[in-house]
């Protein structure tokens, strides 16, 4: 179930006290990140890539925290002055075929490192002579003491070409050193597009850590708390006692012919933005009908 983006009213505001909406515009600093266990592990996975030229693809739904935890990243890098150089190729419009869109070329991502490395140098026109290229600029700033990752968002829509050649760009060294890591990050396409099954990318998917986000279930306590205490709330003032496990048995569900209360039978789409989204759709209709706060009979009714 993804619920459709709701905005907190006005008079919802009002009747709890909300200065601010705690859940738009609510990162500003890498404060402002709710990290559970497993986002710290994916945290980890994304600076280890970066530092010691790692491989690792973050698969997840949309609102699931991936965006978040690369932003942070980078946040982290700047502020601790890291010596890790990001390569971003832009993905806008991309797609995995021309009949759709636009599809990434292995050049853009030479392109990218060039311009990252040596944004003043003009790429060389010819396949041997901008691989070459890449390669002594990479070496070069490794000598100066820089690690480099190629991160590439909305990877799912990656063309298969391209994701197989990611393989040679990490395997361009100098003398045992790698030069390069690269991270993907994607929705649940990607997990289909790394299929072990698929003998195209086999070689490739042998070298990948691929992890898939976790929804917050156990931690959608600590993660309201942590949202509303940084825009000046507190959970106790706006929920009762019965409305987490309400919005648990909203948004996690057990398959039809599972065995009920089976962990691993269950379906969870308990995402940061779906609970930002539910609970915004909650606090309207409890500002609405007078209700001093959201209960489990609210949660039923959103």
């Amino acid at each position: 179930m993804l619920l459709r983006n709701e905005s907190l009213s006005p008079a919802a505001k009002r009747h709890f006290g909300l200065a601010r909406n705690p859940f738009v515009d609510d990162i500003q600093a890498r404060e402002d990140v709710f990290v559970t266990q497993h986002g710290r592990y994916v945290r980890a996975a994304l600076l280890d890539a970066a530092t010691n030229n790692g491989f690792v693809a973050i698969v997840g739904e949309s609102g699931s925290g991936k965006t978040t935890l690369r932003e942070e990243l980078e946040e982290r890098i700047r502020e601790e002055a890291r010596p890790i150089i990001l390569i971003k190729p832009y993905v806008l419009g991309m797609e995995p075929s021309e009949a759709r869109g636009k599809p990434m070329r292995v050049g853009q991502i030479a392109e990218s490192i060039v311009h990252a490395l040596a944004p003043n140098v003009q790429l060389k026109s010819s396949p041997e002579g901008r691989y070459r290229q890449v390669h002594e600029l990479l070496k070069s700033s490794r000598s100066a003491g820089y690690t480099h990752l190629v991160l590439i968002e909305e990877a799912h829509r990656m063309p298969l070409p391209t994701l197989k050649h990611l393989k040679n760009f990490m395997e361009l060294k100098d003398g045992l050193r790698r030069l390069l890591g690269v991270a993907l990050i994607g929705q649940p396409e990607l997990r289909t597009l790394l299929s072990e099954q698929n003998p195209e990318v086999r070689e490739i998917v042998q070298r990948c850590e691929l992890i898939a986000m976790e929804p917050l279930d156990n931690d959608l306590e600590g993660y309201l708390t942590h949202k509303l205490e940084r825009a000046g709330a507190r959970v106790a003032d706006l929920f009762e006692a019965d409305a987490m496990d309400a919005i648990r048995a909203r948004l996690i569900a057990t398959p039809r012919g599972a065995r009920t209360g089976h962990a691993s039978a269950a379906v969870s789409v308990c995402y940061p933005l779906v609970v930002n989204n539910l609970v915004c759709r909650a606090l309207n209709a409890a500002a609405l009908v007078g209700y001093p706060k959201i209960d489990a009979h609210v949660i039923a009714g959103c």
